[in-house]
């Protein structure tokens, strides 16, 4: 019998990190080299954004990106530079729009200036049919809000690093929103209440990521200094193995094809 490697697909790789500079083409290859087939290189503002876009297009082969403005950045936003973002999305190895969302944790940018990028990244969206990568961070109520007037018209869209609370997680699965899930599920202080939620997640609906280089899984065993990368996706995919009843190979091929699904890419 012949062996079939396991295939994966981290959907939120923010490549654009400046510690990726110098070694990005070996990254990339040390994650082909453990199954991590596909990535998709985050955007978080204009530059990042463009930046993304070169990087999958120069790897276009494994690559694609998203363009968008992070609710961090979103008082960065303005209509000008938003046509801008508009333009990048043409481009045919960006695949989605954002990151956008609402992150009322820390407020780097006010409320206000969140909501509105994120309605006109929302906007954006179904005006051109394009997927959307959204991040919400206590906040929960007010982004349920929002998306709730645009549903209805919304193309597909997953709350990338879910972290929140089984009453959350509900409410995303019934708006039908895909559930992207990182090594937040490995970190016993803050996401040891993911280890009983993992399994509410619809076969069809769970991708996995590593939002490299941050969140680094806690309980790899390594130095938590250390950066995290797209090759340790794997970790992330046997710890939600445990969690869940179906097959290994079931669970893995699912979000691999899932992921595909969503960004629109064939095999």
């Amino acid at each position: 019998m012949s062996y079939i490697q396991e295939q994966f697909f981290d959907i939120g790789a923010n490549l654009t990190h400046k510690s990726f500079d110098q070694d990005i083409n070996e990254v990339l290859k040390k994650a082909n080299d453990v199954g991590v087939k596909r990535l998709s290189i985050t955007g978080s503002c204009l530059e990042d954004s463009i930046i993304a876009s070169e990087i999958a297009e120069k790897y276009s082969s494994n690559c694609v990106s998203t363009a968008g403005i992070h609710p961090h950045n979103a008082k960065e936003y303005s209509p000008e530079l938003f046509t801008e973002i508009k333009s990048l999305i043409r481009k045919e190895e960006v695949k989605c729009i954002g990151e956008t969302g609402l992150d009322f944790n820390r407020n780097f940018s006010s409320p206000e200036d969140q909501q509105l990028s994120f309605e006109a990244h929302l906007e954006l969206s179904i005006d051109m049919n394009v997927p959307l990568f959204l991040h919400e961070r206590d906040a929960h109520e007010k982004f349920v809000e929002i998306t709730s007037a645009y549903i209805s018209h919304m193309p597909k869209a997953v709350v990338h690093c879910f972290t929140g609370n089984r009453g959350a997680l509900l409410k995303y699965i019934d708006m039908g929103f895909y559930i992207g899930i990182t090594g937040w599920l490995c970190d016993e202080r803050r996401g040891k209440h993911l280890e009983d939620l993992i399994a509410l997640i619809p076969l069809e609906k769970l991708m996995i990521e590593t939002d490299s280089p941050y969140l680094l899984p806690r309980d790899m065993g390594i130095d938590l200094s250390s950066r995290n990368e797209p090759k340790y996706l794997g970790h992330i995919a046997n710890k939600i193995s445990t969690l869940r009843t179906e097959s290994r190979e079931l669970l893995f091929s699912s979000m691999y094809m899932n992921s595909l699904d969503f960004f629109n890419l064939k095999i």
